[in-house]
C-alpha cells in the first residue's frame, strides 16, 4: 500500500481536527472524548477515526504538529535581522503557548516519548541556532546553552501547570528568566 496524498477535503478535514484536538487536550488534557474533538471540529466521529484510529494516535500527532509549527517559526525567525529581539520574541510566543499547553513540556524531552524524538531535536536546533544568533549580537550572556535553556523552559511550563499557581506567576517567572538572560 502506498501513501497517496490526501484529498484537499480530507486534509482539510484533518488539519480541522487537529486543530480542534490541540485546543482540547490544552484545556481539558487527554481525557476529552473523541466525540468531542469530533463535534468541536465540525466532522463525524467517522472521519476522527479514519485520520487517528485512537486517541493516542490523535494525542501524538497534535504535538507533534505544534511542535513542528514553533519549529518552522523558529528557523523562519533565524534570519530576522535583529538577533537579541527575534530571540525574546521567540521565548515569549514558545513560553505562553507551553504555559497554557502542557504537551509541550513533554515534547521538548528528555524523557519524552519516542515519537517526540526527532521533531524535538529539531525544534531544540532551531532554538540552538536563535540562541547563537542572539550571543553573537551580545543580547544574550554566552554561558547558556540550549540544553540549559530548554531545561528552564520546561520548568516554567511545569511551574505554570500547578494546581496552586496564580494567574500572574507565568508572566514574572518568564520576567525573571529573560532578565537572567540578557547580557546588560
Amino acid at each position: 500500500m502506498t501513501d497517496r496524498p490526501l484529498r484537499a477535503d480530507a486534509r482539510r478535514n484533518r488539519e480541522r481536527v487537529l486543530a480542534a484536538a490541540q485546543e482540547a487536550f490544552a484545556a481539558e488534557g487527554i481525557s476529552v472524548p473523541l466525540d468531542e474533538i469530533a463535534r468541536r471540529a465540525g466532522v463525524g466521529a467517522g472521519t476522527v477515526y479514519r485520520h487517528f484510529p485512537t486517541k493516542e494516535a490523535l494525542f501524538e500527532a497534535a504535538i507533534l504538529d505544534r511542535v513542528e509549527k514553533m519549529t518552522t517559526h523558529a528557523r523562519d525567525a533565524a534570519t530576522a535581522e535583529d538577533a537579541g529581539a527575534v530571540f525574546f520574541d521567540f521565548l515569549q510566543r514558545m513560553v505562553e503557548d507551553g504555559g497554557v499547553k502542557r504537551d509541550l513540556a513533554d515534547a521538548l524531552g528528555p524523557q519524552g516519548h519516542d515519537v517526540y524524538a526527532g521533531p524535538s531535536q529539531q525544534l531544540k536546533k532551531a532554538i540552538g541556532e536563535l540562541l547563537s544568533r542572539a550571543q553573537r549580537a551580545g543580547a544574550v550572556r554566552d554561558d547558556i546553552g540550549v540544553d540549559d535553556l530548554v531545561a528552564i523552559l520546561k520548568g516554567l511550563f511545569l511551574a505554570a501547570h500547578t494546581s496552586n499557581a496564580d494567574s500572574g506567576l507565568l508572566a514574572r517567572t518568564f520576567a525573571v528568566m529573560t532578565d537572567g538572560l540578557r547580557t546588560r
